[in-house]
């Protein structure tokens, strides 16, 4: 990739329509960071949009040590809670779904004209939205994102958890903008773990170490990834980081052509 081929003439402004709605997807060592800074970005644009905190899971002692909450409980629920104090005299609307995303339930939490914002921590949920984003929906913005955590591969190795991405995909009157989370990722194609709602008891306690900063470098690229799109100035369809390298880059694949989005002013529902 010719990392000079692209340029940004300044200043950029964000644009958003009346009515978004903003889908945020897990509320865990991402989603929680993205979910304070997302908050605050869109109150300050004085409009009524509706942020949705959609998760199933809880808030426990095990998760002190990367996620900051005032309560155990549940996550979407917790995450609102502390929220609404500081907004209560905007127009943003704050709602918390205490659900995880399955196949019974997506076409009723995600709908088109959404802007999607997916802080999962395993590929089958990755894959069922990215699934009925591209076949159940005519438009809809899908920016995922998140980190490898620290584990054990099948050959025996540890993955040292300083690597992520943030990926996203567009698709306006029926048509791909962007490449499927699918496309260019066969680990989510065929995702080798289970959606929540699928696993068991002992699966759901079990969960994959991962670096409080490399969480907030994720966090970090959705957000920027949201905020170029806002701004009509998105150029990228994949970014990748390594906070042990000190990387974060574009990942040469087809960029999405926002100029069929019409930076976002016109509601699609």
């Amino acid at each position: 990739m010719d990392e000079t081929a692209h340029k940004i003439d300044g200043p950029l402004k964000p644009v958003l329509a009346e009515d978004t709605s903003i889908k945020l997807i897990g509320l865990g060592g991402v989603g929680s960071i993205i979910a304070r800074y997302l908050s605050i970005f869109l109150a300050s644009l004085n409009l009524n949009l509706r942020l949705v905190l959609i998760d199933g899971d809880s808030f426990e002692s095990p998760n002190a040590d990367r996620m900051l909450f005032s309560k155990y409980g549940n996550k979407a629920a917790v995450i609102r809670s502390e929220l609404l104090p500081r907004f209560t005299d905007s127009y943003l609307s704050l709602i918390a779904v205490q659900e995880f995303v399955a196949a019974s339930n997506i076409d009723r939490l995600i709908l088109n004209g959404d802007i999607v914002m997916l802080a999962v921590d395993n590929h089958a949920t990755r894959k069922l939205v990215s699934d009925f984003c591209r076949t159940g929906l005519e438009a809809v913005s899908l920016i995922s994102g998140g980190n490898d955590g620290i584990e054990h591969t099948a050959f025996n190795r540890r993955t040292r958890g300083t690597c992520g991405n943030c990926q996203i995909y567009l698709r306006r009157g029926g048509k791909d903008l962007s490449p499927a989370l699918t496309r260019y990722h066969p680990e989510i194609r065929k995702p080798a773990d289970r959606n929540p709602v699928d696993k068991s008891c002992t699966e759901l306690v079990q969960s994959v170490p991962q670096i409080l900063f490399a969480n907030l470098a994720a966090a970090s690229a959705m957000l920027n990834a949201f905020w170029l799109y806002c701004c009509g100035a998105l150029h990228y369809s994949e970014l990748a980081f390594d906070i042990a390298d000190g990387l974060m880059r574009p990942v040469p694949l087809p960029t999405p052509d926002l100029r069929v989005s019409s930076r976002n002013t016109t509601k699609m529902r």
